[in-house]
């Protein structure tokens, strides 16, 4: 049975293997660990018999010249023999209503378009929004957890450790 719940400082060691597992690199993980316990963030691990077998990060971003609540989704990742179980949508789902829970607003991702739009993102641009960075249109997407909260649009900043 799998269980999500906040990751514990004694998580980190598993979540680095599996985001390197996942991602076959250390980019991700090393993104991870400069963002883990950044304000406003929320770690999210699935466990299996006590094992950790899945991490989501959501972290503050912003819209600019807007006073907005926005999270940024990611990185997510399920370690690779577990994949295509559910697992990953469960973070997500759990992932979502926390921060809902926590006040914010809006998510954005950068992500597989054939994924994210299952839990109601779309693309970024739809609601005027810009990536900070460059990402093909389609692989930046939003979703409003409180309705018309994105109108007007901007450019989306994630934090600085994203580099």
């Amino acid at each position: 049975m799998t269980t999500v719940r906040p990751e514990r400082p004694t998580d980190a060691d598993r979540v680095r293997e599996l985001l390197s597992l996942a991602f076959g690199g250390s980019a991700e993980t090393e993104i991870v660990d400069r963002l883990r316990g950044s304000a406003g963030s929320i770690s999210l691990v699935a466990t299996e018999a006590g094992a950790v077998v899945g991490h989501v990060l959501f972290t503050a971003a912003r819209v600019e010249g807007r006073d907005l609540r926005v999270a940024a989704l990611g990185p997510m990742a399920v370690i690779p023999e577990r994949q295509r179980e559910g697992i990953g949508a469960r973070l997500i789902a759990e992932g979502l209503a926390a921060c809902g829970e926590a006040g914010y607003r809006a998510v954005v991702v950068v992500g597989h378009p054939s994924y994210y739009p299952r839990f109601g993102f779309r693309r970024g641009s739809s609601f005027g929004l810009r990536c900070g960075f460059e990402v093909p249109d389609e692989a930046f997407m939003a979703l409003e957890l409180v309705p018309s909260s994105l109108a007007g649009g901007g450019e989306v900043r994630y934090a600085p450790e994203f580099g």
